[in-house]
């Protein structure tokens, strides 16, 4: 069971293939049921998924266990990938991704939404908003579009941390000029779950 503080993931501390496909049945519903405090649905269309140790351990054995993958360079390489998701204690970090079930309304909406990335905020109550720095290389259909998922941190000041901790408001939102939508205040699981990230 993953810890709520920030280990640090290594090839000591993953389950091997073998005890993963033991663990899978029950480790998955826990994975599950941990995400849905860490989930936020902004508008029809974008998610945030607020990452952790948990989140980010199941992502790399699930990556293991899908492509059956157990030498150490292999496993390394997945760590090495999923790893700087792991928040740090003073940020938040989140996978966020556009999702459209049809093809055509997809590649017309990715058209529009270029830059929508940068365009994500978080607003610690008193605060003003925090806008999200993306740490990705941009996963594009092309030169000119938005890319479906893109991963995103939120780098909170000391005082924003303090009054969180304290126990004001948190709010999520995006306000790129083609697409508008914001949860204010979080409910106040996703707020607490987010909250521990903190130190």
């Amino acid at each position: 069971m993953a810890k709520k503080s920030t280990p640090v993931l290594s090839r000591a501390n993953l389950w091997s293939l073998d005890e993963y496909a033991k663990r899978r049945a029950t480790f998955r519903p826990e994975v599950l049921a941990h995400k849905k405090n860490r989930t936020v649905h902004l508008g029809a269309n974008l998610t945030l998924q607020f990452e952790d140790e948990m989140t980010v351990r199941y992502q790399i054995q699930e990556m293991l266990h899908s492509e059956g993958k157990s030498d150490a360079a292999s496993i390394q390489d997945e760590i090495d990938a999923y790893l700087p998701l792991i928040p740090d204690g003073g940020n938040l970090k989140a996978t966020m991704s556009l999702e459209y079930e049809d093809e055509v309304e997809k590649k017309r909406a990715l058209m529009h939404l270029v830059g929508i990335e940068d365009r994500v905020w978080i607003q610690v109550e008193g605060s003003s908003k925090l806008y999200s720095i993306s740490d990705d290389d941009g996963d594009r259909d092309g030169d000119y579009n938005a890319s479906t998922v893109h991963f995103l941190r939120f780098e909170l000041t000391k005082e924003m941390k303090a009054a969180l901790k304290y126990g004001v408001g948190l709010a999520v939102g995006v306000d790129h000029p083609r697409y508008k939508a914001a949860i204010n205040p979080l409910p106040q699981a996703i707020r607490n779950a987010l909250v521990a990230d903190l130190k």
